[in-house]
């Protein structure tokens, strides 16, 4: 009968109503879960006789419902005081494992996430507080990346910031800018060798010198304008590493300014830099003193000897401090002596239907044949967001749509409740027939 029809009807209702329900009540209790993404319920119509109503009657077919987690949602980014809080400012996903799988042993299962708080564990390792383990690619000394896959998570690694307690940091460029006397190259000056020491920092952290002494060129008559440079390194028991002759411009345009150097010893002089390479007992330095015909590096004026740019990278042996990640999602150490280098590189996992991951426990997700297949890009390369330290991102709930929605469902789940009581009055006259 077709009151039977609608009988079997409302309670498809109730069902879906409560099918319902439990997706909000799972959305408002992960309103304050980083990285949550809410739950939607769709309804769809069950036609039963879609030719019913030519033959004068109607079969109610009722209601069914698909739930599905928005995951290509984003919620509002909140700032956090941790350099490892990440969020992802776009598309893309952040590469974890689960820290049990570390003991195990093989591949290690992947997982992925939105967003997370990392801090390293008693081993140094970047873990959140539900044992998520943040993963990526393990950078050259250099900083380069090494040869990797991007289509598989087979080079990834969990980022263990142990090993790098303490690393040097050597010197390998220096930029030296001195003014030299004029009259000293005059006639009859004293033609007294002027020297500076400028520290460096060896291959090990140690701290090196080179000493560049300056000695005037004393003519007859007139003046030279020219003096011969003297490089001496500490580290090799004060060896000349290399000795130049300078010769500077006295000329109405370009006074003072270097007008050539020509190499007696060592590197050669490159006139398009403004520097040579000195080989010093650790290796090589790029030792810049200007270009030809500049003020910004050697200059030889009417005033005292005096450097006037004295500049340098390296530093001594430094002690970990701490990590941060850049927009390109490198994970940099930072040093108490304020040097910092990247260590390790966190890919952005994309897929073609983020939505149709699979969701797990503690806003983690899955692969799926619905997802699609995976790509690791660069953080900002591709479609993917560049990452961001220090926030998180809240859960898409949004309370008080939530709460329209529940009275909504209540409504509706009374309506179809209602329905029901009245078909059981209706069967109950039907069988008052019979009396």
């Amino acid at each position: 009968m077709t009151i039977y029809s609608s009988l079997a009807a409302s309670v498809a209702g109730l069902n879906a109503n409560a099918q319902r329900l439990a997706g909000i009540s799972d959305n408002i209790a992960n309103s304050s879960t980083f990285g949550y993404k809410r739950m939607h319920t769709d309804f769809h119509s069950m036609v039963v006789n879609g030719g019913g109503l030519a033959r004068g009657s109607y079969t109610a077919g009722g209601v069914t419902t698909t739930t599905s987690r928005l995951i290509s949602e984003r919620g509002q980014v909140v700032g956090t005081s941790n350099p490892m809080d990440i969020t992802i400012a776009g598309r893309g996903m952040l590469p974890v494992t689960d820290i049990a799988a570390l003991n195990v042993g093989g591949a290690l299962p992947l997982s992925l996430m939105t967003t997370g708080s990392f801090r390293p564990d008693s081993n140094g390792i970047l873990t959140n507080s539900s044992g998520q383990v943040l993963m990526g690619w393990a950078l050259n000394a250099d900083g380069s990346l090494p040869n990797i896959t991007r289509d598989t998570s087979a080079s990834l690694v969990p980022i263990n910031i142990t090993h790098n307690q303490f690393v040097p940091n050597p010197t390998t460029a220096i930029n030296m800018g001195v003014n030299l006397p004029s009259f000293d190259t005059l006639a009859g000056a004293a033609g007294n060798p002027l020297s500076l020491a400028v520290e460096y920092f060896g291959n090990l952290g140690q701290a090196e010198a080179m000493t560049v002494t300056f000695t005037p060129d004393v003519p007859v008559t007139g003046s030279s304008n020219s003096w011969t440079m003297v490089i001496t390194d500490s580290a090799s028991d004060g060896a000349v590493v290399g000795e130049y002759q300078l010769a500077f411009n006295n000329t109405a345009t370009g006074g003072g300014t270097l007008a050539s150097v020509t190499d007696v010893s060592g590197g050669a002089y490159d006139p398009l830099t403004g520097a040579m390479v000195v080989t010093v007992a650790g290796g090589d330095i790029d030792f810049s003193i200007g270009q030809i015909g500049r003020l910004d590096g050697m200059t030889q004026l009417a005033s005292s000897f005096a450097p006037t740019t004295l500049s340098k990278n390296g530093s001594p042996v430094g002690n970990l401090i701490g990590v941060e990640i850049d927009p390109q999602g490198m994970v940099n150490a930072v040093y108490d002596t304020g040097f910092s280098r990247p260590i390790y590189q966190v890919p952005l996992v994309d897929v073609p239907n983020p939505d149709g991951l699979i969701s797990m426990n503690n806003q983690t997700y899955k692969l799926s044949m619905e997802s699609g297949p995976m790509f690791l890009w660069d953080a900002g390369d591709g479609p993917t967001g560049e990452t961001r330290g220090y926030s998180l991102e809240a859960s898409t709930t949004d309370v008080a749509v939530e709460l329209t929605n529940l009275i909504q469902t209540q409504r509706a789940y009374s309506s179809n409740a209602k329905v029901i009581q009245t078909v059981d009055e209706m069967l109950q006259e039907t069988t008052n027939i019979k009396r």
